[in-house]
């Protein structure tokens, strides 16, 4: 069923959602097809497909967007960035989405590729890339990225903010932010955002922490995120994996039910493609789907 996100967070209940990669490899693709499997009966609200530095990864996107729209019946969202996107490219890749049915689109500035090399670009901006979407297809449903720790390439938080309310003004229909491990970050840019005039939903990015080697992937991956003393001290405390992603597990665990109680618009779990994880949090929460935890928001 294809529907808008604007339709999905318009209903006025919190909704839950999670994120893949695509997978390079056969065995890697099985494992996460594994993994939608058993996440698919906790009714997310939508999936969404992200897109590798300098578009990387479009072919290998674009594939598992269509296959999941095509083979699961959720809502798909696809990741689309500035860097390495041209006019002609761009054209190409939102028509060919059009005739699969994908309606929504995350519009991204992305980032440069490790290697260095320049990506071809016709967009400098985010806020220019939902402008574009937004021209040709007025009908497609656009999400932006927040910072809830301050953009690191922006150290002006102010100026972030007006960064944040030109992607808004251009089109946005949604805020899905980075993640973060305090909520208190998540409350200040949602307070900051509304004196600034933005008032469409923000979506709380969640990413429970499973293993030491990942702990430290997520603060490169996340542009610096910043993780409390307090979380790290129960991390060390740790004597196994396991233990290790038990800790994490209840961090995140806390973290939405402190979000729900404050009436937070939606929540985006990173799953990295697997299931486990989330999973716990789920039954940690006591609830074995979405719905039992999309309570209506307070005004």
């Amino acid at each position: 069923m294809v529907r808008h996100i604007s339709e999905i967070l318009g209903k006025g209940a919190i909704s839950f959602s999670f994120e893949f990669f695509p997978p390079k490899t056969p065995a890697a693709s099985d494992n996460l097809f594994k993994s939608i499997s058993e996440l698919t009966p906790l009714q997310p609200a939508f999936v969404s497909v992200t897109y590798g530095a300098g578009g990387s990864t479009v072919n290998l996107t674009h594939d598992l967007v269509t296959r999941l729209q095509r083979e699961t019946g959720l809502t798909v969202i696809s990741h689309l960035t500035c860097v390495g996107t041209t006019l002609d490219g761009l054209h190409g890749i939102l028509d060919s989405y059009y005739e699969s049915g994908i309606r929504n689109i995350m519009a991204l500035r992305g980032d440069i590729p490790k290697s260095g090399a320049p990506a071809a670009t016709d967009f400098r901006y985010a806020a220019e890339l939902v402008a574009f979407i937004k021209k040709s297809h007025p009908d497609m449903g656009i999400g932006v990225a927040g910072f809830p720790e301050g953009h690191p390439e922006t150290p002006n938080r102010l100026k972030e903010i007006d960064y944040l309310k030109a992607k808004v003004d251009a089109g946005a229909d949604y805020i899905c932010t980075q993640l973060f491990f305090d909520n208190h970050d998540f409350y200040d840019f949602r307070e900051r955002c509304e004196l600034a005039g933005i008032n469409i939903p923000i979506i709380a990015g969640i990413m429970p922490v499973t293993n030491k080697k990942g702990m430290i992937r997520m603060a490169d991956l996340a542009l610096g995120a910043r993780f409390p003393g307090r979380l790290q001290k129960a991390l060390s405390r740790a004597d196994s994996d396991e233990h290790y992603k038990n800790v994490g597990v209840h961090w995140a665990t806390e973290q939405v039910l402190d979000l729900i109680e404050n009436n937070v618009r939606g929540i985006h779990f990173f799953t990295l493609n697997e299931s486990k994880a989330t999973l716990k949090i789920y039954d940690s929460l006591g609830v074995s789907n979405s719905s039992e935890l999309s309570v209506n928001n307070k005004p």
